[in-house]
């Protein structure tokens, strides 16, 4: 339709122009589906160096799990987007009063007006048996409602929940579903995603599914370089733990009224130290290949890029046990542990 309409005609400079505008446009979002997740359990630099480390890099999007005062400031007038978390501390206290929520917002969002926030994080890996599980979603509401009221509607409010929330038996993908005991708790978690046009955020790690269970699971099959499919779930075939893993999320929502909703893959890496099939080469070879990959899209959703975010920028070296210090891209020195395109 398009070519038809142009046929014969000497295109205007101002059409070039804009279309040469869309291109980049395009571009950008394609080559943009990547953050990295700033986590500062350990002796990092100062905020403003490692901001200035993002952009020295070309990361544009960025988790952050709590509203550091430090960092909201360097980022301020920065084309990185920001996933700004509510930590679990808060949940009570957020959800118990609107005003409570209406002061956060103020504080850690309004208050920076060109910080380019895209989604507030509130809580991480909640489960529905934690203390301030029942917080959770009216926490949720609070927030959205002071974003509103704030003239912010735009960022969208969400949670980051783990693979723990599958049933054991949801192989291959297409078995996918939510635990029984966990319905209550996730199914308004949906309907207000569902209510908010709000992507699902799920950490997503092919490491520990590897890791729990390396007698099943092939190691390349983990690393994306595994030269064939290995698990068939007809129509579709599956040649990664990544796409399986995501896919079988989506098929857990698709049961429980939320096929719709869009997933946001809100951690994912591989650790360089301190435990089975850790090495720098495996954590090349995973975070590489996750780049790439993510652009694509699953068996179940082809051609739809995955927005994803790598864990982590740095080492944290405060953290226990010893494996959870080794997940970072780069050195408290802001060395590189290894080579990494994230572009």
């Amino acid at each position: 339709m398009a070519r038809s309409n142009l046929a014969g005609k000497g295109p205007s400079m101002i059409s070039v122009m804009l279309l040469f505008g869309l291109l980049l446009a395009s571009l950008d979002t394609t080559g943009a589906q990547i953050g990295v997740c700033y986590g500062m359990n350990g002796n990092l630099p100062p905020a403003q160096e490692v901001i200035d480390l993002y952009n020295q890099r070309g990361i544009r999007r960025m988790r952050l799990y709590d509203p550091n005062q430090d960092a909201l400031r360097a980022l301020a007038g920065t084309n990185i987007e920001l996933m700004l978390g509510l930590p679990n501390s808060d949940l009570e206290r957020i959800a118990s009063s609107q005003t409570n929520a209406n002061a956060w917002v103020q504080r850690n969002v309004r208050s920076f007006g060109n910080v380019r926030f895209r989604y507030i994080a509130v809580g991480n890996e909640v489960r529905p048996f934690d203390s301030y599980a029942q917080f959770l979603v009216p926490a949720m509401k609070n927030i959205r409602n002071a974003l509103y009221s704030a003239g912010l509607g735009n960022i969208k409010v969400s949670t980051a929940i783990d693979y723990g929330v599958i049933e054991d038996d949801s192989s291959p993908p297409s078995k996918g579903t939510f635990r029984g005991d966990h319905r209550p708790f996730l199914d308004p978690i949906i309907r207000f995603l569902l209510n908010n046009q709000a992507p699902l955020l799920v950490n997503l790690y092919p490491y520990l599914s590897y890791t729990g269970n390396s007698e099943d699971i092939r190691l390349d099959y983990a690393l994306f370089t595994a030269p064939s499919a290995l698990v068939p779930d007809p129509p579709l075939n599956y040649q990664n733990l990544f796409d399986a893993i995501l896919d079988t999320v989506y098929a857990a929502l698709e049961k429980s009224g939320g096929g719709s909703l869009d997933i946001v893959v809100s951690e994912s890496g591989w650790p360089t130290a301190g435990g089975t099939g850790t090495s720098v080469d495996n954590a090349r070879i995973y975070n590489n290949n996750l780049v790439q990959h993510v652009k694509r899209g699953t068996p179940k959703r082809p051609g739809k890029p995955i927005e994803t975010y790598i864990f982590s920028m740095f080492d944290e070296n405060y953290k226990n046990p010893e494996l959870e210090k080794h997940w970072g891209l780069f050195l408290p020195n802001k060395q590189p542990k290894y080579n990494i395109n994230l572009r």
